[in-house]
């Protein structure tokens, strides 16, 4: 395939960036779109020119950091799949393909499709986590007996990778479908109840320091979360949210 790539371009945080156009031919259809930009980048190093700055790591749609907004879709035409799993067939010969960072006021632009996200892991460190006690009286987890329809629930929410295609789809660059999966992964099990009420409260205050906007119940961040993570951890966080500041 040929196909002309139009690509912001930006120095750093600071600098204007601009749509780049760029063109790439022989791709075969049988490439990542990851493949792909790693053929566009070697075309321009050995042309003498800079090549473009994007996140990529594991390639295999478990790190969540090849987070690109492809014509105006986090991760791109695709579902259920990382950028790194989308696939050239998905596009045809001839094709002009968009190609952006996630944008939000939280995730700034380092450089070119490179965001910071960091505000999930300032999040994550707020209270997604358990505190284990080792003082050596501790319980072995696979010991607790769990439901399995509540296990499997958990799990579900567990799988949520932090790519931020929840945030980059939403209007209001809201983080909730991923906040509401970190507290659900916990919310469901007998391990997360010692510190429900103060992981919620404090996950929430963090989410609403870093930016993020409010939920409107679009439904666009499930559709476009490459794990399919549902809206009822939403619905969940919120009921959590709410027992917990009763109590305080």
């Amino acid at each position: 395939m040929n196909l002309t790539l139009k690509i912001w371009r930006q120095k750093d945080g600071r600098s204007k960036g601009q749509m780049v156009s760029y063109k790439v031919s022989e791709i075969s259809e049988h490439m990542s779109f990851l493949e792909m930009m790693d053929v566009l980048n070697e075309q321009l190093v050995n042309s003498g020119d800079e090549p473009v700055a994007f996140d990529h790591d594991c390639r295999e749609g478990i790190c969540g950091m090849c987070s690109m907004q492809i014509n105006g879709e986090p991760h791109g035409p695709d579902r259920g799949v990382t950028t790194c799993q989308l696939h050239m067939r998905m596009f045809k010969d001839g094709d002009t393909i968009t190609i952006e960072p996630f944008r939000a006021k939280a995730f700034p632009v380092i450089k070119d499709l490179v965001v910071d996200r960091t505000a999930f892991e300032r999040i994550q460190h707020a209270g997604g986590f358990i505190s284990v006690n080792t003082s050596g009286n501790t319980q072995d987890a696979n010991a607790i007996p769990i439901d399995k329809h509540v296990a499997d629930h958990a799990m579900d929410a567990a799988t949520c990778i932090g790519c931020g295609a929840c945030v980059a789809a939403c209007k209001n660059a809201s983080a909730m479908l991923f906040v509401g999966a970190k507290v659900s992964q916990y919310a469901l099990l007998p391990q997360g109840q010692v510190e429900a009420t103060e992981r919620v409260l404090s996950m929430v205050a963090q989410m609403d320091k870093e930016g993020f906007g409010n939920c409107t119940n679009t439904g666009a961040c499930e559709i476009e979360c490459p794990k399919g993570i549902s809206l009822e951890n939403i619905a969940r966080m919120n009921r959590e949210y709410l027992k917990a500041s009763l109590k305080g």
